[in-house]
């Protein structure tokens, strides 16, 4: 086994993020020396995080060998596979390649960076645009998905092709782009395909994702019915084909459109700019929707997964332009993601609360999903007929689905593999070769730090049991200063006990012991905590300060 995992006459595969999660997509295939990256994604902070907005893949290993380090290609927009760009995109030194919708939101994102003009952005053509890069030659294949321009990439190598397939799904109504065709995928599989690297996320689902068209079919029907009612839409921003429907539907059904939300504002300016939204309803002004009469606004909102910044968030606690009241109508136009319920439940009691009608995708045909559920899955399969399945994009659960569907429909070998497995995919029989550092990052306010640093492991501490801070000042009581302990009332009494224990912990030290700084610290934080444990049942942080040098009695 080689020492640094230089790729030599071989085809290797590693995931940095993405695989064992959805988000935080950083996928390296290596091959002759050389490193190609396929997207470079985050994902948003949750709990586990505090105080932590964004989450990177750890780049350890691709940073150390930069060098070899050819290129990174870019399958679509989203922030799971291009959102770490404008942070690690300037240390890693090499060209990035992307479509032209991906590549407008990508260069605002160096822009706001300070690197625009630092980093070189090449624009590929959106349908089967290629390029060289080293061993591989890269070609861009549309898929549908749930924002504009996504694609796979036919990777061309030595050792055989492969089809990565980024975020994907069929739908024969797209509204937005054209997908490949069925035709010519059964071609590239009848030329053959050594490995599928495929999107997991819906293989539980044992029915086909849905089409854009018949989104649009059954959102005119729901809007058409809440006549004289002011309708607010919240879906995911960069579905361009969804905000397509909406403006048509606002057109057709008499309302006007008013947006929401400055993601929305984005999104809509870099479609227009790459010939999409071409026909999209001039929005209205915050002032004018209201003033419109009710049944003649659509506004578009962000903030469904329940932000707490978003519009809709906002417009649920009365603290917006826009305003609903009782009657008015909310359509949830979007997935709930596991994590978001709390959030998004607390949002949607408030316009209860209201009396705000408020329809979901349970209720009625209002979205669907940007991936494939199991039959896509299966069509694919047949279509393109690979001899190795690697399973990406999903929580392991997923992953193992996605092999067992394959081995089900005759695809020979498949490698099930987590971030930092090192996949020889070709030659020989494919498998894990060896572990590699993979990891997390965060930016926890201007800095990246590692996901289990010092700082954050201290944070959800503090968060769970609280922090006492103590100051030992020679000739007078400890000071003790208590955040976040469920005291309250019974603070004061504590706060005595506490000061009385530490005296006493103080005393008992005898000798060299009473004048080590070392020792007088660790007896009165010890001290403390077993009171506060004893008051609170809590364990909290102790920060013991010591200003001055002092003997057992201070």
């Amino acid at each position: 086994m080689k020492k640094d995992f230089t790729p030599e006459d071989e085809l290797l595969f590693l995931a940095l993020g993405g695989s064992g999660e959805i988000g935080m997509n950083v996928n390296l295939y290596g091959c002759q020396g050389k490193w190609l990256m396929v997207d470079l994604g985050m994902t948003f902070s949750g709990n586990e995080y505090p105080g932590v907005d964004l989450v990177f893949a750890d780049l350890d290993f691709i940073e150390e060998r930069a060098d070899d380090l050819i290129g990174i290609v870019l399958t679509h927009a989203h922030e799971d596979h291009i959102g770490a760009v404008p942070y690690f995109a300037g240390e890693l030194g090499v060209p990035l390649y992307a479509t032209p919708f991906t590549a407008d939101l990508v260069a605002r994102k160096l822009e706001e960076a300070g690197l625009l003009g630092k980093v070189e952005l090449n624009i590929i053509e959106e349908d089967h645009g290629q390029i060289a890069l080293g061993p591989f030659t890269v070609t861009y294949l549309p898929l549908a998905h749930s924002i504009a321009e996504g694609n796979a990439l036919l990777i061309d190598t030595p050792y055989g092709r492969i089809f990565h397939t980024g975020d994907w799904k069929l739908d024969e109504e797209p509204i937005i782009g054209e997908p490949t065709t069925e035709e010519d995928l059964r071609a590239i599989g009848d030329e053959g395909v050594l490995a599928l690297v495929c999107d997991s996320t819906n293989v539980f689902n044992p029915k086909p994702s849905g089409s854009e068209g018949a989104v649009y079919r059954a959102m005119m029907e729901e809007i058409a019915r809440h006549t004289g009612k002011r309708v607010v839409v919240t879906t995911f921003a960069s579905n361009v084909a969804r905000l397509q429907t909406l403006g048509d539907i606002a057109r057709e059904t008499g309302r006007q459109i008013c947006v929401a939300g400055r993601s929305l504002d984005r999104i809509i300016d870099v479609a227009q700019d790459n010939g999409y939204l071409a026909d999209f309803p001039q929005p209205v002004d915050f002032d004018t929707a209201m003033r419109l009469p009710r049944g003649e606004v659509l506004i578009i909102a962000t903030g469904g997964q329940g932000e707490p910044r978003a519009a809709l968030a906002r417009i649920a606690e009365k603290n917006h332009p826009i305003e609903l009241v009782a009657g008015d109508v909310v359509l949830f136009s979007s997935r709930q993601i596991p994590g978001n319920e709390i959030a998004i439940g607390r949002i949607q009691n408030q316009l209860a609360a209201r009396g705000i009608t408020m329809v979901t995708d349970r209720q009625a045909f209002i979205h669907v999903s940007g991936h494939p559920g199991r039959p896509e899955l299966e069509a694919l399969y047949g279509w393109l007929r690979p001899e190795i399945l690697v399973p990406v994009h999903g929580e392991m659960r997923h992953m193992r689905e996605q092999a067992r569907v394959g081995k089900e429909c005759g695809i020979p070998k498949s490698v099930v593999q987590a971030n930092g497995d090192l996949v020889r995919l070709a030659p020989g029989e494919p498998g894990v070769l060896a572990q590699v550092r993979a990891g997390r990052l965060v930016l926890d306010g201007d800095i990246i730090a590692p996901a289990n640093g010092e700082a954050i492991t201290m944070r959800r501490r503090i968060a769970g049991e609280g922090v006492i801070v103590v100051v030992l000042t020679k000739g007078a009581p400890p000071l003790i200063e208590a955040i976040g302990l469920p005291l309250d009332e019974d603070m004061p009494d504590f706060i005595a006990e506490a000061q009385s224990d530490i005296l006493v912990a103080l005393q008992q030290l005898k000798g060299a012991a009473a004048r080590d700084p070392a020792a007088v610290h660790e007896a009165a934080r010890l001290a403390t905590r077993r009171a506060a444990q004893r008051w609170s049942g809590k364990r909290p942080q102790v920060r013991v300060l010591m200003p001055q040098a002092h003997g057992a009695t201070a």
